[in-house]
């Protein structure tokens, strides 16, 4: 474990390859996701004529299948001891949907290829944050999770800067442009089946139960349940980045580069997320969980406060900020609270309660919208934070994230 004054190079230096190789991974199919999706609210809304509520809807229903399967797969993975041919498929199933947008010509379209891609994200999701755990040294999780964030938001960056540059070459043309998201998700899937290795033993597999048995679920530690109540409260207080996007648009941030909201999200969120997957195997968690509530109920009050393009994208960095020093951090809380041979379960259950609760959070951030505007969707969001935030200093004594050390 390196000392607080130590060289942040050391554990990038110390990470396996095999993390390296998840995290370009991450980027490639990030890129190409981020690229389609940057413009895809936009897409719904002025080219099919969708409702801001079946935004929300499709986005929740979207992340909601990617959290149920995620259970499923992780606990599979658990059960076989091997989890690299469930994650290249989930990528590969990823891949093979992202024509389906350029070509969709309904809203039905747009919802079936979401509801697909996330079934690819649910497919690979578990079993690849198991294998960052499986082939990480304990005392460098933090600096692994954040890692493979910080290349997955590089990836993010890099889709809307693309997306971007090609919304002004092809003079707004959509389809397009997400025609160009092809080609990086083919090679996401080729880096993944050709550099990543599973470790020498995988989690031992269980000789009489099946895959999410009561008997194993059980064994599942209070530390882990205190982490998944606490990954749902963060989860309630932030909904989909597509409403932010919105936002923007809103404000008066023209059509051809909407995908700059995503790219200042997204530049915090890669320049922070290691730094701050670091610092959670040397410092006070909780400090930087509660560090991650403040800059999201920053983001919320400036997003709803916003009148103009540059305090939405303020708004956005904020929130990308919060994503850097709450997300690695949660995965890494999940590894260490759960025994080896069971961790695919463990990232499995977090995610289908962390989906359930986007699902609502989606759900009311677009009915909030309809009704009463923007501001009150950012401050409901605000409002949530908070009270999230307060759950955190209230549980100082018994809190995971200090068990967990």
């Amino acid at each position: 474990m390196s000392s607080p004054g130590g060289s942040r190079r050391q554990p990038l230096r110390a990470l396996p390859a095999g993390i390296w190789a998840l995290g370009f991974g991450s980027l490639l199919m990030d890129s190409s996701s981020e690229l389609i999706h940057s413009v895809l609210p936009v897409f719904m809304v002025s080219v099919l004529g969708a409702s801001l509520v079946t935004v929300g809807v499709v986005e929740g229903v979207a992340e909601a299948t990617a959290a149920m399967l995620k259970v499923v797969s992780g606990a599979v993975s658990d059960w076989l001891g091997r989890r690299k041919a469930q994650m290249v498929l989930g990528y590969a199933l990823a891949a093979v949907t992202k024509p389906i947008f350029p070509l969709a010509t309904s809203v039905g379209w747009v919802f079936t290829a979401r509801f697909v891609d996330r079934m690819g994200k649910g497919i690979r999701g578990a079993p690849r944050d198991a294998l960052v755990a499986d082939i990480t040294p304990a005392g460098l999780r933090g600096a692994a999770y954040g890692l493979r964030q910080a290349l997955d938001s590089v990836g993010a960056l890099l889709g809307p800067l693309l997306a971007l540059a090609f919304m002004l070459i092809f003079s707004g043309d959509i389809r397009t442009v997400m025609w160009i998201g092809v080609v990086p998700a083919l090679l996401a899937v080729a880096v993944l089946t050709i550099f990543v290795r599973e470790p020498e033993r995988g989690p031992a597999r269980p000789a009489t139960q099946a895959p999410l048995a009561m008997a194993s679920i059980r064994r599942l530690p209070r530390e882990f349940w205190l982490v998944v109540l606490l990954g749902a409260a963060f989860t309630l207080a932030r909904f989909s980045e597509a409403f932010l996007v919105l936002r923007a648009q809103e404000v008066g941030l023209g059509l051809a580069f909407v995908p700059v909201v995503m790219i200042v999200m997204n530049l915090c969120y890669a320049g922070a997320a290691f730094p701050a997957g670091a610092a959670a195997d040397r410092l006070d968690q909780r400090k930087l969980l509660l560090v991650g509530l403040v800059l999201l109920i920053g983001a919320d009050l400036v997003l709803a406060a916003a009148s103009s393009p540059m305090l939405a994208l303020a708004g956005a960095a904020l929130w990308g900020l919060h994503m850097a020093f709450t997300q690695g951090l949660l995965s890494k809380l999940v590894a260490d609270a759960a025994p080896a041979e069971l961790r695919g379960t463990a990232f499995g259950l977090f995610n289908l309660v962390s989906g359930g609760a986007l699902l609502l959070a989606n759900l009311i951030a677009g009915a909030l919208w309809s009704a009463y505007g923007a501001t009150a969707t950012f401050a409901a969001g605000a409002a949530f934070a908070a009270v999230a935030a307060a759950g955190v200093i209230a549980r100082r004594a018994t809190t995971p994230v200090e068990s967990s050390r």
